[in-house]
């Protein structure tokens, strides 16, 4: 899932710097063994420096879902949710992964994938994506369901739903995403909406009730005002 701020560390691997803590305490006596034999401080943090992979490796770092993804024995499938959410920094990061299947990490070098993962990055087209990132990519627009798939989700999701209020319901929005809105409510405010109405126990879908629960599946006021002034041509 992606977010403003997300970065490559979040999203690739952490370093447990609490685990190597404990065990460098765990080892103190082994550490005075190994820079016994240094003269000066010089030798004594060379002798340390020839150490430094016992503490800087895999057994130190909790992988996050790019580096799972990269690091499995098993073929397996990568979802990047909400990219368009994400820094423009990010968006180039996910590039050498799409690129090569391959992710660097400072301490530890290249690691390239064993299986390349099967990808699905999706997007709500809240920011223009990269030529390079789309390139990379094969492009599948999800519309809106039509009326009777939205209407076989609304009765899976909604069982106990009337037949009426449910034929009403979506004929509705259907008529409302055919206006210019700013946001267009989609499947989940469907079903939310008829969620509230069975909860207001209203059985018809009046003009009346429309304007009152518009705020259930519109988000901007000028959205509500558009659809209230149309009410006569959206409900029968």
């Amino acid at each position: 899932q992606c977010y403003e701020g997300l970065d490559e560390s979040k999203a690739l691997y952490e370093w447990e710097y609490a685990k190597q803590l404990l065990y460098t305490q765990m080892v103190k006596e082994k550490i005075d063994d190994v820079v016994s034999g240094a003269h000066n401080l010089p030798e004594a943090v060379d002798l340390i420096a020839a150490q430094e992979d016992a503490f800087f490796s895999e057994r130190f770092i909790q992988p996050r879902p790019l580096l799972q993804a990269i690091s499995s024995a098993q073929p397996v499938v990568l979802l990047v949710d909400e990219v368009d959410k994400s820094d423009p920094e990010f968006e180039a990061f996910l590039l050498e992964v799409l690129s090569e299947f391959q992710v660097s990490i400072p301490e530890l070098g290249t690691r390239t994938a064993r299986n390349i993962p099967f990808v699905f990055l999706t997007s709500n087209d809240s920011r223009d994506m990269s030529d390079a990132l789309k390139r990379r990519c094969i492009h599948l627009y999800i519309d809106y369901p039509d009326r009777d798939l939205e209407m076989r989700i609304v009765r899976l999701k909604i069982p106990r739903i009337k037949d009426r209020l449910a034929d009403q319901l979506i004929d509705a929005i259907h008529k409302i995403r055919n206006l210019d809105l700013k946001k267009k409510p989609c499947v989940s405010e469907t079903l939310d909406w008829a969620q509230s109405l069975m909860a207001l126990q209203i059985e018809d879908l009046s003009p009346e009730v429309v304007s009152d629960t518009l705020n259930v599946i519109l988000k901007y006021q000028a959205d509500v005002v558009q659809v209230r002034d149309k009410l006569d041509q959206l409900i029968n």
